[in-house]
């Protein structure tokens, strides 16, 4: 009978997730169902304290049995904070208001959304075919990582990056896209915390997890983007000029 009962268990955790999605699609158009004001306390904590996010997940697993946000409150807030900080770039570099709406409708849906669910979904395979624990009998219920928990770390990731490359950059833009070497030196640094600091997150939601092992392997990127990035400084390398000549139709 504990075979019986065990795969029974499987089924309705495997099936619950499934059942969720259209619910958590059903809420994106229904601000009243949505908790801003807690999504705005993790952005925040995001950027200053990850840690408490991530224990409060577990708090979150502890009561409603899922580790993915039932509340899409952060995705939306996200795109919207995308769009307006894509608009002041187009303000200020960009002298097509054509061009420029291409622009926004191109960050916000393939910068976020659609780089988004690749990543995720990358993760979640990988993490399921290799970085799971094996069960110690089988009468244990067997734990996967769940689809949207994935998409939910990598939004966690893209905010404080969003914040530095996006808003910090934007003020700092009239230095960091000038000519010369402290430009590229500091345009580099930027980007270098930016993407080892998003890498460090995706660790720290992953790692969470008690039924996954091995999960440093989330920041190996970061001694990848640390060899490439004194490299790039010396080549005279500056991706702000680099990322802005591509998106902006005026010439820098």
């Amino acid at each position: 009978m504990l075979p019986t009962v065990s795969k029974t268990r499987s089924s309705i955790s495997t099936s619950r997730p499934n059942a969720m999605f259209p619910q958590y699609l059903r809420r994106i158009v229904k601000w009243q169902q949505m908790d801003i004001e807690y999504t705005f306390w993790q952005m925040l904590h995001l950027c200053t304290a990850p840690k408490i996010v991530y224990q409060h997940t577990k708090y979150h697993n502890q009561t409603k049995n899922q580790w993915a946000r039932d509340d899409p409150a952060f995705v939306v807030i996200c795109s919207l904070l995308l769009a307006v900080a894509t608009v002041a770039y187009c303000a200020a570099y960009d002298h097509s208001a054509a061009h420029a709406v291409s622009v926004v409708i191109t960050v916000s849906l393939f910068h976020f959304l659609l780089a988004g669910i690749l990543l995720a979904t990358c993760c979640w395979f990988l993490t399921n075919a290799y970085l799971r624990k094996e069960a110690p009998n089988t009468c244990v219920v067997e734990q996967r990582v769940e689809w949207l928990y994935a998409f939910d770390l990598h939004c966690n990731s893209f905010f404080p990056m969003f914040v530095m490359l996006y808003v910090i950059h934007y003020f700092l833009s009239p230095l960091l896209v000038a000519h010369g070497f402290i430009s590229a030196l500091l345009s580099n640094l930027l980007f270098m915390v930016a993407a080892s600091y998003h890498h460090y997150l995706n660790f720290l939601g992953y790692d969470v997890l008690p039924f996954l092992k091995r999960t440093t392997f989330f920041l190996y990127p970061i001694g990848i983007v640390i060899i490439l990035s004194p490299i790039l400084i010396l080549s005279g390398f500056n991706p702000s000029r680099y990322f802005m000549n591509i998106y902006c139709s005026r010439t820098l």
